[in-house]
């Protein structure tokens, strides 16, 4: 682990097979191990070009937060959450009547089941049944949806004096069952394609529903700003474009940060054409899951400090193991990623965002 002198502009790593393009500076804390993650997934069938950000980090099937383009499918590059993205929503609350305590007690409603939804993927053209159960749920992992206060913009149409909602969640199991389908050989080509683009639709569907449910319980209404999913394949340039945690540029997206940091909005709408249409979604995980309960106290007080952070904002998470794993320390430094973004040229900030009260689960174990 450690960093990877890569200078203040892309640097290219071309092996014959595929070339990699680093957005980030050499002040990025970079794992070793994604680099080699890299250069693995560079040597692919019909890789043409790769664009790795500054959340880089190692992933189960590939590294997380990059981009490939090539001239085939490779469905593992997207892993399972297949269409897991953020979506940023505007609601009609003053900011300043926001009271901690009280909005981290009503957004405990999202602990409870959801409502049906069969009537939504109706409209949204997709199976009546298809997930239905788990239509409007956050799921686990680095998954939540944070209440936020604006702090600064220089977007006119953004009203900073309003709460925000940022939710990032994905298909929940319908993306990994798709993805067993293929490894399986259940799927060829255009099946999985075709179930991916339902698995798109239905995470984007997802995270319109949780923002609803936290609304309603908050009591108030809401307006999308952005959803920008980052675990997808697209077509592009004759070939296809896969991105495992690298958000679709050419617009506002929004990056995250911790529970217990800022957050932002970016402008990616002038990103080079070397990023491949794509940027970082967030700060990136610098220790993994298990090394966290190494590094994180699981005594009731630490559990408690997890809950409250140095900003005021409240945190909803009643796993123990989930608290730890997401603890703050477990990400890089959000703004730091920013920085190397506006240094590579890939995106600008135009918002900064304060958590205010992040809902990760109300429940104990894992679902």
């Amino acid at each position: 682990m450690g960093n990877t002198p890569m200078g203040h502009k892309p640097a290219r790593y071309d092996d014959g097979a595929g070339v990699i393009r680093h957005f980030f500076t050499s002040d990025a804390w970079i794992d070793t191990r994604a680099e080699d993650q890299l250069k693995h997934v560079a040597a692919l069938d019909g890789v043409r070009a790769m664009a790795a950000f500054p959340d880089l980090h190692p992933g189960r099937h590939g590294p997380v937060g990059c981009t490939i383009l090539a001239d085939r499918v490779h469905p593992l590059l997207a892993g399972g959450d297949i269409g897991c993205g953020m979506a940023l929503f505007q609601l009609d609350l003053p900011a300043r009547k926001v009271k901690p305590d009280k909005a981290a007690e009503r957004l405990r409603a999202l602990g409870a089941p959801p409502e049906d939804g069969a009537e939504a993927l109706e409209a949204a053209g997709l199976p009546t049944d298809l997930f239905a159960d788990a239509l409007g749920t956050v799921g686990g992992g680095n998954h939540f949806c944070e209440l936020q206060k604006m702090t600064e913009t220089t977007r006119p149409d953004l009203d900073a004096s309003c709460a925000y909602l940022l939710v990032h969640s994905g298909s929940r199991g319908l993306g990994h069952e798709i993805l067993t389908a293929w490894q399986t050989g259940t799927l060829d080509e255009p099946a999985y394609l075709a179930r991916h683009d339902q698995a798109v639709t239905w995470a984007r569907l997802n995270r319109q529903r949780i923002a609803e449910r936290a609304a309603r319980a908050l009591r108030a209404d809401l307006e999308l700003v952005v959803d920008s999913p980052h675990n997808l394949i697209t077509p592009h340039a004759g070939g296809w474009l896969h991105r495992k945690g690298a958000a679709q540029a050419g617009g506002l997206v929004p990056l995250a940060g911790t529970r217990a940091t800022a957050s932002y909005l970016m402008d990616a709408s002038k990103a080079p054409d070397e990023a491949l249409a794509s940027t970082a979604h967030g700060a990136g995980r610098r220790f993994d899951r298990r090394a966290m309960h190494g590094r994180v106290g699981g005594s009731r007080s630490a559990l408690d400090a997890l809950r409250r952070t140095d900003l005021g904002g409240r945190v909803i998470c009643d796993d123990k193991a989930l608290l730890i794993e997401e603890a703050p320390k477990a990400y890089k430094s959000a703004a730091k990623v920013v920085a190397d973004l506006e240094a590579t040229g890939v995106a600008t900030p135009v918002a900064t965002l304060h958590p205010v009260v992040t809902y990760k689960r109300a429940q104990e174990g894992r679902r």
